[in-house]
């Protein structure tokens, strides 16, 4: 059963992100990379780590995306008028480029596979996962051997967010 939902959660990123790829309408291609990053964080829990799943649906889902979201339907509010459509519809010019970045890292990616010693990986992959929760052992590292990494981390990006309410405001202090 778990390689047929893995196979199918594959399928499911793979089509999202070409729908991404190929969509002229933004808010279509961000709906589906919404689906991609769902599936992503979907083969993330199937393969055992479970802190990272929930990480990518934080951080991507509920920010990047979602500013993303909120950035296209704050703007152009005009939209595709001729057609009586509001769509906001991108065009496509680098698709050459595009190709061939994509066939060289395909090149790259399948010559190094083609010559990667694999005898030593066990022949059932799906039975050699492990069951635990890597959350709670990542969260007791965190508030013990790494608190101060952490800490400075947090100071770190609260100054950054008030680095950034401060240049987006428009009454300089």
């Amino acid at each position: 059963m778990i390689p047929f939902v893995f196979i199918a959660f594959i399928v499911l990123t793979v089509i999202s992100a070409c729908v991404v790829l190929w969509s002229n309408n933004v808010l279509y291609a961000a709906f589906s990379l919404l689906l991609t990053f769902f599936g992503i964080a979907a083969l993330y829990v199937l393969v055992g780590a479970d802190f990272i799943a929930i990480t990518q649906l934080l951080v991507y889902v509920g920010g990047i995306l979602v500013l993303l979201l909120f950035g296209v339907m704050l703007t152009n509010q005009n939209g595709n008028k001729e057609n009586g459509k509001n769509d906001i519809i991108g065009t496509n010019t680098n698709r050459l480029i595009g190709f061939a970045v994509a066939f060289g890292l395909f090149a790259l990616l399948f010559f190094t596979f083609a010559k990667a010693n694999f005898v030593n990986i066990q022949s059932n992959l799906f039975e050699s996962i492990e069951t635990f929760s890597t959350t709670q052992n990542i969260g007791v590292l965190l508030m013990t051997d790494f608190v101060l990494p952490f800490e400075v981390s947090g100071v770190l990006l609260m100054a950054t967010l008030i680095g950034a309410a401060y240049l987006s405001s428009k009454t300089k202090v």
